[in-house]
């Protein structure tokens, strides 16, 4: 039983230390660890690409500022998709919501649960590493079915904690988070080790082979920009921050930074010890680096640090976009249910339980690689349109609480990479897949007309919110029970 008049909300759990944990365990997957090659292949040299690293997090970093103003003027979970409802919603009847949902409808219905099962799939990967030393001899068949196995029980794990509560969420990513960072620190202390020895003869003429083509130029940021991605995420969980008018922005800019410098100096670590051509095409580049530099005590360090990483990067994504579902659910652009809070645990458990499931059919397909591929590039258009936002309401909202605000290039310079990073893909590879996003998108054009458009609400419907209601122990948020 709810206590009488006890509101049923989720509840401010996350700190200052916690929200900077959030935005790490994004940023930080396994890319840094596996294949951060394009950004050296493409820009020619390391000293381009070293510039190139840097660059990208200051752009990013640029980025998660007006992010942060935003959270202020719209103090709400879902980053992009609570500004686009504010800024365009007013705008006109019927287009004003229309970015807003198809945000969610892709997000919620298809990227990102296909990205946390690639992300659970990679964990796999490398946390049966260190137990096939004790199975020399599995067949592939085997070894396929032993990874999808321990990537469903990891999914299932993520599950239960971020239904559980989140405090048991925090609790988790904060200690991931410092094992994740302690893993770079390795590869950086390593690198310093190296170098220090005297091996530099790697970094002898750091900028001999640089490119001039302003494509590979364009190409080595594309890929750049994209392994910082994730700076987003402590407004994606606005409305479970402590003070989040102060340590949103604190978290940016302690978080940010402090992932420039260990990406900037992991690449400079790898690149002292592992040519160019080792590097590109290495299907490992930390475990490879790992080989020649650490003694195999140690090295087998590295792969259960990509696994943890990776495991913290699923539960926080699933963490972050189950919010995003949340408040879908209580805009009208996914079924009502899916906004209801569990009445004792105050967690969106419909939510998660929904993340869930589709993470797990996309585990069993098997290759969901594709699915990414052609879907991930619509969130630089979403960032772009928060952009759009943002200068919206600098209009339409002047008055609105913003305890700093950004210097207004910041939301053009943004807007700028937003445009670049949405039509790079395209131009430089034109592929089908852009179609079928086009179909998706035309797909949730028709659901937006027919369910949230003309509001059409059916007995099923209702008889389908109060089973999940029963079953589920979920009640509405922010009402108070009689």
């Amino acid at each position: 039983m709810i206590e009488e008049n006890k509101k049923v909300e989720m509840k401010r759990e996350i700190g200052l230390f916690s929200a900077v944990n959030v935005i790490t365990a994004v940023m930080i997957g396994s890319g840094i660890f596996v294949s951060p090659t394009t950004a050296l292949k493409e820009s020619g040299s390391i000293g381009s690409c070293l510039i190139i690293w840097a660059a990208c997090g200051f752009l990013s970093f640029l980025g998660a500022l007006a992010f942060a103003e935003l959270s202020t003027v719209v103090p709400r979970s879902g980053a992009e998709y609570a500004y686009l409802i504010e800024a365009f919603g007013p705008l006109h009847k019927y287009t004003g919501r229309l970015p807003a949902f198809i945000c969610s409808w892709i997000c919620v219905f298809l990227l990102r649960p296909a990205e946390v099962a690639v992300i659970i799939l990679t964990f796999s990967e490398y946390f049966i590493q260190p137990l096939l030393t004790f199975m020399p001899d599995i067949c592939p068949e085997s070894l396929e079915d032993l990874r999808k196995i321990i990537g469903l029980l990891a999914l299932g794990l993520i599950t239960f904690i971020n239904m559980t509560s989140v405090k048991l969420f925090v609790k988790v990513q904060n200690i991931f988070g410092i094992c994740k960072v302690g893993a770079c620190l390795i590869v950086i202390g390593g690198g310093i080790s190296w170098l220090v020895s005297g091996k530099t003869e790697l970094l002898a003429d750091p900028f001999k082979g640089t490119s001039t083509s302003p494509g590979n130029i364009a190409l080595a940021f594309y890929s750049g920009l994209w392994a910082y991605d994730g700076w987003t995420s402590a407004t994606i969980v606005t409305e479970e921050v402590k003070k989040p008018e102060v340590n949103i922005l604190r978290s940016i800019l302690i978080a940010v930074p402090i992932i420039t410098v260990l990406y900037v100096s992991m690449n400079l670590a790898y690149m002292s010890v592992l040519t160019r051509d080792e590097m590109i095409v290495s299907e490992a580049v930390a475990v490879d680096w790992a080989k020649k530099v650490l003694p195999p005590w140690i090295a087998i360090l590295i792969p259960i640090g990509v696994a943890i990483s990776t495991f913290g990067c699923a539960l926080s994504v699933q963490f972050g976009i189950s919010r995003l579902c949340h408040v879908a659910g209580q805009e009208g652009h996914v079924p009502l249910a899916f906004s209801f809070v569990h009445i004792t645990r105050m967690t969106p458990a419909v939510s998660v339980i929904l993340q869930g499931l589709i993470s797990f059919i996309c585990i069993l397909v098997g290759n969901v690689h594709a699915l990414i591929e052609f879907a991930s590039f619509l969130t630089w258009v979403f960032y772009g349109l928060a952009m759009v936002a943002l200068l919206i309401m600098r209009k339409t909202k002047p008055d609105a609480p913003r305890p700093y605000k950004v210097p207004i290039f910041i939301p053009w310079l943004v807007l700028f990479i937003a445009i670049f990073l949405a039509v790079t893909p395209i131009i430089h590879e034109p592929s089908l897949k852009y179609f079928f996003a086009l179909i998706f998108i035309i797909i949730g054009v028709g659901v937006y007309h027919l369910f949230v458009y003309n509001q059409r609400c059916s007995k099923l419907s209702r008889k389908f919110t109060y089973f999940i209601q029963v079953l589920c122990q979920v009640a509405p948020s922010e009402i108070h029970s009689d």
